[in-house]
C-alpha cells in the first residue's frame, strides 16, 4: 500500500519525537510508526530526527535534546536515594 506524502509525513514526525512507550517492564519501545516506513523513509526520519535534537539542544539554556533530558529524567527515578 502506498503512502500518500500527508501519511508519510504524519509518520516520520511520530518517528522524530522524542516520546515512546513503556512497556510493562519499564523498557522503551520504539515507534510503531518506524515499521510502517519504508528504508528511505526511515532514512528521511532519521536526518529529521538530527535536525530536531539539533533545534532542542539550541534552545535549551544547558544544550540538552529532548531525549537527553528523558534519558537523564528516567536515571533520576530509578537511582538509589543516597544516605
Amino acid at each position: 500500500m502506498a503512502l500518500t506524502a500527508a501519511e508519510r509525513e504524519a509518520l516520520i514526525e511520530r518517528v522524530v519525537g522524542a516520546h515512546r512507550e513503556v512497556d510493562p517492564r519499564g523498557a522503551l519501545q520504539p515507534s510503531p510508526a518506524f515499521h510502517d516506513l519504508d528504508a528511505s523513509d526511515r532514512a528521511a526520519a532519521f536526518d529529521a530526527a538530527l535536525v530536531a535534537r539539533a533545534m532542542e539542544r539550541a534552545l535549551d539554556p544547558s544544550g540538552r535534546s529532548t531525549t537527553v533530558r528523558a534519558v537523564l529524567l528516567r536515571i533520576a527515578r530509578t537511582a538509589p536515594e543516597s544516605p
